[in-house]
């Protein structure tokens, strides 16, 4: 089984200061970046999504601003892949499976923002086109969000979505566990 690091959407608007700061994105840019080092140490193949929102009425990712680069934890390098996208399945109107299969890649290890949209759109799309997945959840963040008059605290919107993933979708596991430590 050949195997990729797929870094979804680690970039600066989520961080404080950007435009749409999530809760925790430093300690999961922090564990993705140790899953980079390591690929990058073993030569495994690295894939980076990057996420650029063109409308109109678009608050964030947004062409030309500070905010939609790739955080520099983990900004690419070399020949990696850069694959934008515009939608929050990393895999509609983008390479990203030509990209894989290209390289028969069978199984994606992944880390990146928001555990609530693009990281589970694009795992279940993964696992629905034939890919086995993982996902570190250490290295995943998520924001707050509202529902009627509550708010939902990033660290259970996180949670959630990391339990619907794991065993239907994913091996959900920490840093520690995917790097074998």
């Amino acid at each position: 089984m050949s195997k990729a690091l797929l870094l979804i959407d680690i970039q600066r608007d989520y961080f404080p200061g950007g435009a749409h700061p999530l809760v925790g994105p430093e300690p999961a840019a922090e564990a993705a970046r140790r899953l980079l080092a390591d690929y990058r140490d073993r030569g495994e193949p690295v894939i980076h999504l990057q996420h650029i929102s063109e409308g109109p009425d678009a608050t964030f990712m947004r062409p030309g601003t500070d905010g939609v680069e790739i955080h520099p934890l983990v900004a690419p390098a070399g020949d990696e892949p850069v694959i934008q996208k515009q939608a929050p399945n990393g895999f509609v109107g983008t390479s990203l499976e030509r990209e894989l299969r290209g390289h028969g890649i069978d199984e994606i290890v992944v880390a990146g923002m928001m555990s609530s949209m693009c990281v589970d759109a694009t795992v279940r799309a993964a696992v629905d086109l034939g890919f086995t997945a993982t996902v570190v959840h250490d290295g995943c963040a998520a924001p707050d969000l509202r529902f009627g008059d509550e708010t939902i605290p990033g660290a259970t919107v996180h949670a959630s979505f990391m339990a619907a993933l794991d065993g239907m979708y994913a091996d959900v596991v920490s840093a520690d566990e995917a790097l074998g430590d």
